[in-house]
């Protein structure tokens, strides 16, 4: 699977963490930012990785800031991004199966390594049902015309 990943100052190590472990886990990640520890804006790094995702050069899309709160609303300023902001792995499972999430948000100040790991291995699993909840991402879509 093709992954975009980005995050700012304050997610860094987790972010390269879970890069370096995606890419152990087979996937094509393709990091967004940023490098390092100094201080920077989380949307100079997520919303050129929710674009990618949007424009299908990404399958899918991790962004981490130090509560996940700011690179979730960034993703989801972009047009056909639906990025959802989990801090544990029913949440990414649900969000996958019910709203067809294509984005993943999280917070490096809440979730440590391993629960970030499980999050991001329920987001990757499962898929989206369809059925009674595509009516939904319907509105979803209506609504970003507003």
């Amino acid at each position: 699977m093709k992954i975009a990943i980005a995050s700012d100052h304050g997610g860094f190590d987790l972010k390269e963490e879970l890069r370096v472990w995606l890419t152990e886990q087979g996937h094509e990640v393709t990091d967004y930012g940023c490098s390092g520890h100094d201080s920077c804006d989380y949307a100079d790094f997520a919303a050129p990785a929710a674009r990618d995702v949007a424009q299908g050069r990404q399958d899918r899309g991790i962004v981490i800031c130090t509560t996940g709160i700011g690179v979730s609303i960034t993703a989801n300023k972009v047009k056909g991004i639906r990025c959802a902001l989990c801090s544990e792995p029913w949440s990414a499972e649900m969000t996958r199966r019910h709203n067809d999430a294509n984005m993943l948000a999280l917070g490096a100040g809440v979730v440590g390594p391993l629960m970030a790991r499980q999050i991001v291995t329920a987001f990757l699993t499962y898929e989206f049902e369809g059925g009674r909840h595509q009516r939904r991402i319907d509105k979803i879509a209506e609504a970003e015309k507003l």
